[in-house]
């Protein structure tokens, strides 16, 4: 017997993890004026956790190795903060600061891989490498356009900013490596990791 939760059963598991994590803010507005929602924030907010989970549910659904599992787990994590980040406070001054939007483009670049990898742990690593240095460049641009002087963008918080997410991408891009170095010692093709 098969003991294992079928993809259904993961999604509305899914599903029950992203509306307890929407409670949060919900229950926060009833004890605060800090946290302050409109509906789209909550839409927002849903449809980000939703579909990074279920992002993560269907990419590693026929994965071969846990390395490529956890590799996959860390740059769906990171992409989704960076983005939630970057709506909610801004990454360089204040989420209304034009500049923010060049981060987008990193989030553009891992979708670019993903497809043109076809999820194969080689190309993917390739990826996650390319969105680290994206988050460079994007720096280096900040620097170039003076975002260095706006309030709250020091360059100290600027480098920090972009080493928060280099890391992270980097990591996730070495795990890809290893998982495919394992498919090769294993025998196993790349495409059962897509």
């Amino acid at each position: 017997m098969n003991t294992s939760p079928t993809l259904s059963k993961k999604i509305l598991l899914l599903t029950g993890v992203t509306l307890s994590l929407l409670l949060i803010p919900l229950i926060a507005m009833q004890f605060t004026e800090e946290v302050v929602w409109s509906l789209s924030d909550f839409v927002l907010a849903g449809i980000l956790l939703f579909g990074t989970g279920l992002s993560y549910l269907i990419i590693t659904m026929k994965a071969g190795s846990n390395t490529y599992k956890i590799a996959t787990g860390l740059g769906l994590g990171s992409g989704l903060f960076l983005i939630w980040a970057n709506l909610a406070v801004g990454l360089i001054g204040s989420e209304n600061n034009p500049e923010n939007q060049m981060y987008f483009s990193v989030i553009v670049v891992g979708i670019i891989g993903a497809v043109l990898s076809r999820l194969k742990a080689r190309g993917m690593m390739i990826t996650l490498f390319s969105m680290a240095a994206s988050m460079i460049v994007i720096s280096i641009i900040a620097f170039s356009m003076g975002a260095h002087l706006y309030p709250h963008s020091s360059v100290m918080e600027i480098i920090g900013v972009t080493c928060f997410f280099v890391v992270p991408f980097v990591l996730s891009g070495l795990l890809f490596r290893n998982a495919a170095d394992l498919e090769i010692e294993t025998g196993t093709t790349e495409a059962k990791n897509g």
